[in-house]
């Protein structure tokens, strides 16, 4: 197993490098290019199947790694050999940036947002905001035709601020607890003056270097431009945006690039993009994406649709997203017999009503390769009397009907702009995928 303060250092390098879905993938694609994996593209005629390869699209990316065919592990000549999926989710709660967002009041110029998921959205006050994401821009041809590129774009300086109500103004919110309206309360201010039209596509094209009606449209997203950090008293905490589920996704990119062409299953990690609202999108895990890829996997590799059904009925699905350690000061709000602990190791998520879609087979192989790895494992349920969120584990399982097992690195304060995990954990994780991917 890696030491693990090397590979907290690492997730924390990818982390700050990844400020929105789009540039998760980006750097993911960067260090699967360093890995001597191929990029692919939807368009292309892939009968030649690069044994490490994979396919990127906006903030969603499917990865594998294949072993050669005819080899003597090999099924079929390769034509109906089995998948080992990892999935996780590229997006975290934030606030978005609208399509017309200039707007101010009492002398600010403020920027319209829109919350994104299931933010804890107290946490986004009086906090140093950047912007972050991918904007369309047009440009002219010799034709008099115009084309539309996507470019992604990074303000990693303080430019955003949502002020809290001073408490002179608000003497009781101590004892009442502070009400947000995400209309009202959450609109950031940036500068000072009156509302100034067209000023948000102004600030990206001149950011961008380029003319402000080149501008089209934009995906763009506040983050918090405080990097994550190791914290506690003997470094054993980190401090980061983005945990959830960042830190599954490094886990999984990092045990792919481990695995060996030589395997007897076909390695995969699936990173998907808007988990947090539901998953049903084009690059989401209640779309059509992985699917598609792995079918188009098996005929590259000479099979047909029957190698195909017969390749999935002997696969397996992980599917990685962070767990609930169990909180200090609210302990009445989890199973009181089934603790969870930071740097206690990879947590198995199982809920009888299929939230998870973990069941004795797969959380078995799974624990199993903990031990293979030699790290401890944990096991999470939600009270009775309290009901648990999903991952896209139940969703995998039911698009492809592969057993699926639901883990993830334990923390606290999940869907706040900072959160926190153990500093050791992250190594462990990786070291059981990497086991469990074979």
């Amino acid at each position: 197993m890696a030491q693990p303060e090397d590979v907290a250092a690492d997730l924390l390098s990818f982390i700050d490098a990844s400020p929105t879905p789009y540039h998760a993938v980006a750097e993911a694609v960067r260090r699967l290019v360093a890995g001597g994996f191929s990029a692919m593209s939807p368009l292309d005629d892939w009968t030649e199947l690069p044994a490490k390869g994979f396919l990127a699209r906006d903030g969603a990316l499917i990865a594998w790694v294949a072993p050669e065919r005819g080899g003597a592990v090999s099924q079929s000549d390769g034509r109906g050999t089995p998948f080992r999926i990892v999935g996780a989710h590229t997006d975290s709660p934030n606030l978005r940036i609208r399509p017309q967002p200039d707007t101010g009041r009492a002398g600010w110029r403020q920027l319209g947002v829109e919350v994104y998921g299931g933010a804890l959205v107290n946490s986004w006050l009086d906090r140093d905001l950047g912007l972050s994401g991918r904007v369309a821009v047009r440009t002219s041809l010799p034709d008099g035709t115009s084309k539309v590129e996507l470019h992604l774009v990074r303000v990693d300086r303080p430019v955003l601020r949502i002020p809290q109500l001073a408490i002179h103004l608000d003497r009781d919110v101590n004892e009442r607890g502070l009400l947000l309206d995400r209309q009202v309360h959450l609109t950031p201010v940036w500068s000072v003056g009156s509302p100034e039209p067209g000023g948000f596509a102004r600030f990206l094209a001149d950011e961008m270097g380029i003319e402000a009606d080149r501008v089209a449209a934009w995906d763009v997203m506040v983050h918090d431009v405080n990097p994550g950090t190791v914290a506690g008293r003997d470094g054993e905490l980190l401090s980061a945006p983005r945990l959830d589920n960042q830190c599954s996704c490094h886990a999984a990119i990092t045990a792919l690039g481990a695995c060996s062409t030589e395997g007897t299953s076909i390695a995969v990690a699936a990173l998907y993009d808007h988990e947090e609202i539901g998953s049903t999108s084009a690059t989401g895990a209640d779309g059509g994406f992985l699917a598609s890829v792995l079918e188009r996997i098996t005929i590259a590799r000479g099979g047909d649709r029957a190698d195909h059904l017969r390749a999935l009925a002997g696969s397996a699905c992980l599917s990685a997203d962070m767990a609930h350690a169990t909180h200090p000061n609210y302990p009445e709000r989890h199973e009181p017999d089934h603790p969870v602990i930071v740097n206690g190791g990879p947590v198995v998520k199982i809920n009888v009503n299929q939230r998870y879609a973990t069941d004795g087979r797969t959380q078995a192989g799974f624990e199993q390769a903990c031990v293979d790895a030699g790290v401890p494992f944990q096991r999470f349920v939600s009270r009775g009397n309290m009901p648990c969120g999903s991952t896209i584990g139940p969703i995998t399982a039911a698009r492809l009907g592969i057993p699926t097992v639901d883990v993830g690195v334990a923390q606290l304060g999940m869907h706040s702009v900072r959160e926190l995990c153990g500093s050791a954990d992250p190594a462990a994780f990786g070291a059981a995928l990497t086991c469990w991917l074979g």
